[in-house]
């Protein structure tokens, strides 16, 4: 059986540790609780570490594992601990990934799996985690009807691959510098018309983004364009479409990309497709 809970979490965090979306008093995490048997826990475990992946590579992340073993103080005897171990580390190898292990790392009821990265600044962050749990079971007395009619104790295993929603959009934001890929941007296109008669045009051309289900902006300000592209730059907006008479007149963008500069004028219709395409398929 699996739950998944992105619950609110308070913590009452030092005023002196608090840090932006990195430290936070009140955070929101997407914590999972698997319950399955003995005998699922390796496919179990390696379908969670699995999920991280996928969702890391997302965002261009590489990551390592890390192995935590039993701290001085814990829950349960050596063969406890040398089982679950060897369950967590079957697991891993099954996959066929490198880990290092962590000794005395582990939580006071279960060893664990972590997922670590290393962002642009050098800077190590936990990013996931996944736990075995054999204690909250007991002590909730939790059973299930085995195959042989008779009850056994399911195992639990608790599952966040984000940690905290707002940690890890604190860590997107400052190895990415702010510049989100273009299937991430709240903003994915701003549309810039040269002088106030191109307003009506730019409008129709922010239309059709949204009728493509594309995210969009209009900045009709009565600034200069130049004024309007570097406000648009501090901003990271992935696109900037700009549009003159020629333009308005042909149905068609200059665009300009946050990182390339000017790449030329095309159809609009042929920039809708594109960024389409590119956001379907969270190209980085």
């Amino acid at each position: 059986m699996r739950f998944s809970e992105p619950g609110l979490l308070h913590r009452n965090e030092p005023s002196g540790t608090l840090h932006g979306l990195l430290r936070a008093r009140a955070f929101a995490q997407d914590d999972a609780h698997i319950f399955c048997t003995e005998e699922q826990i390796r496919d179990e475990v390696a379908g969670c570490v699995q999920f991280g992946f996928e969702v890391y590579r997302l965002f261009g992340f590489e990551t390592r594992i890390e192995l935590s073993t039993r701290p001085e103080q814990r829950f349960g005897d050596d063969a406890f601990w040398d089982h679950a171990e060897g369950v967590l580390a079957a697991a891993l190898e099954s996959l066929g990934l490198e880990y290092r292990v962590m000794e005395g790392e582990g939580a006071f009821y279960a060893p664990k799996i972590d997922m670590h990265m290393t962002d642009s600044l050098g800077r190590s962050w936990q990013l996931g985690t996944v736990q075995l749990d054999y204690n909250f079971p007991e002590r909730f007395e939790l059973t299930y009807t085995g195959a042989d009619n008779a009850e056994h104790r399911p195992v639990m295993i608790h599952r966040a691959l984000f940690g905290s929603f707002e940690r890890f959009i604190g860590i997107l934001l400052e190895h990415l510098d702010g510049q989100l890929p273009v299937w991430l941007s709240p903003v994915q296109a701003i549309v810039l018309p040269i002088t106030d008669r191109q307003n009506e045009a730019a409008a129709a051309v922010l239309a059709a983004l949204q009728t493509a289900g594309l995210r969009g902006e209009l900045d009709a300000r009565s600034e200069s364009v130049g004024r309007k592209i570097r406000d648009a730059q501090l901003r990271k907006l992935p696109y900037m479409l700009v549009i003159g008479e020629r333009e308005a007149a042909a149905g068609t963008v200059a665009v300009r990309e946050r990182s390339a500069g000017d790449v030329g004028v095309v159809p609009l219709e042929e920039f809708v497709e594109r960024l389409r395409t590119e956001t379907s398929e969270r190209s980085r």
